[in-house]
This record gives C-alpha cells, structure tokens and sequence, in this order.
C-alpha cells in the first residue's frame, strides 16, 4: 500500500472517530490528538481501529511513537 493510500485510510478513521473534525487538514507532522482535540478513550479507538484496517498490532508501549499521521504512515509502512 503506498505512502498516500495508508494517509487516505488513516484520514477516514479520525473521521469516524471525531465527526466534528478535518483530519485531511492535519499537517505530516502535527499532534493528532492535540490538533484534533481528542480525548484518550478517542485515541484508543483510534489505534484499535488503526490494527483492524491495516491487520496489524501496535503494542502499547508504541502509541508514544506514533502521534502525527507522519510518524504513523511510516509506522504502518514497516509493520505492512
């Protein structure tokens, strides 16, 4: 899946998740949860959604290391 594809996945998702925001607006390398105001159960889904769209499993000691669609395209990229 190319770099692109996997930002217009992660886009949707945020979407889904905070209906009231503009995830597409997010800069590569801006703070998800502060830029779009989302709480830590909002986060949290995020990422579990995040594992089931992409079938793959983000270990709770990386969610520090993935907080910019930047960070978190690369992160997939990797584990893909």
């Amino acid at each position: 899946m190319k770099e692109n594809e996997i930002k217009q996945e992660l886009y949707a998702l945020l979407q889904q998740i905070a209906p009231e925001t503009e995830p597409s607006a997010l800069a590569p390398d801006e703070n998800i949860k502060e830029s779009l105001d989302i709480d830590s159960f909002d986060t949290l889904r995020f990422i579990v959604s995040v594992n089931e769209k992409f079938e793959i499993e983000i270990p709770e000691e990386d969610y520090g290391k993935i907080t910019t669609i930047g960070l978190l395209t690369n992160y997939i990229q990797k584990k893909m």
